[in-house]
């Protein structure tokens, strides 16, 4: 872990770059410190102060829940620095909406947060790492950023990190936000904002990472034609699972031979959350006799986050399902 200062003029506003790793720092022949990229993007001299710590350099399936808690611990301690505006994230492009949703629950402070990735690697050919890593510099350095907790910026897009999603696999296109539709824009020089997140999150959420060290485990378990509850029952025994979230059907129906081992799983006092395996709007609300928890319109792997925080809290379902109604 390192701290490097790139470009002195006092009269910029300061950015702090959180450096993880992922594709936006890779090239074919390995991965890059965080200040090899600032280099060689010389528009950002106009933009910002940058300050580059790099937390670690690993690729996106390596940010792990336990990652997830360091990287939070790092801005809440960096938060009150003198003069700074706020962070950027570079963070690998496939797990990149579950830490952003971490964070958005936990990250204390009014200050924006910006993830951002890559598509393509740095040095290959129409490479977008430096164009989404200088955009999120300007998004960080906005004074409309504050306030609106965490976002990603990729490919001149504003997400929030509540709703942000990847859907595609190479294309750069990949980030959208279901249902609710994006945050804003960073193209021709501007930050442009639209809309707000109204969800509760950073400064007004009630959970905390201070002395966390490690999430409870959570599984997810996938709903598909003909699926029994063996999954089920692997989860609770074997893997010690202290909640599930179950990838139900859009219309919120887990199959048939799932429901004896969810029952079982209820009834012994495990959370179950449902989810859209969908990945696009909201499940229905539970009847008073299904010891279950409606998970809205987050996608399974963003329930699961949720669950696991929730889970440090309580774990009584209607105060759960309480958590799921306000984050």
């Amino acid at each position: 872990m390192g701290t490097n200062f790139v470009n002195i003029d006092e009269r910029l506003p300061l950015v702090k770059v959180m450096a993880t790793g992922g594709t936006i720092a890779n090239t074919p022949s390995g991965r890059l410190h965080a200040g090899e990229v600032v280099e060689v993007i010389p528009e950002l001299k106009d933009i910002a102060r940058i300050e580059i710590e790099e937390v670690f350099r690993v690729g996106s399936s390596a940010i792990t829940p336990d990652r997830w808690i360091i990287i939070a611990k790092r801005i809440n301690e960096s938060a009150f620095e003198k003069d700074l505006k706020g962070f950027v994230v570079t963070h690998g492009s496939n797990t990149l909406e579950e830490t952003a949703y971490f964070l958005h629950l936990v990250v204390k402070t009014d200050k924006p947060v910006i993830l951002t990735a890559a598509q393509r690697q740095f040095t290959t050919l129409s490479s977008d790492s430096p164009k989404n890593f200088l955009d999120a510099v300007q998004v960080a350095a906005t004074d409309e950023a504050r306030g609106k907790g965490i976002m990603t910026v990729v490919n001149g897009e504003i997400n929030c990190g509540r709703d942000v999603t990847k859907k595609m696999s190479y294309r750069l296109q990949t980030y959208t936000s279901p249902d609710v539709g994006l945050l804003g824009f960073v193209d021709m020089g501007r930050v442009t904002f639209y809309r707000l997140p109204v969800r509760k999150h950073t400064s007004s959420s009630e959970f905390d990472v201070t002395v966390m060290e490690k999430l409870p485990r959570v599984d997810i378990i996938y709903t598909a034609s003909g699926a029994d509850g063996v999954l089920i029952d692997a989860a609770l025994e074997h893997g010690k699972a202290g909640g599930l979230v179950i990838a139900v059907s859009p219309t919120g129906a887990p199959a048939p031979g799932m429901k004896e081992a969810l029952n079982r799983a209820a009834d012994n006092g495990v959370p179950v959350v449902y989810a859209n395996r969908g990945g696009q709007d909201r499940l229905r609300i539970m009847q008073p006799d299904e010891p279950f928890i409606a998970g809205d319109n987050l996608n399974p792997q963003k329930a699961r986050v949720l669950l696991m925080l929730a889970l440090t809290k309580t774990r009584d379902f209607v105060e759960i399902q309480r958590i799921f109604n306000e984050y």
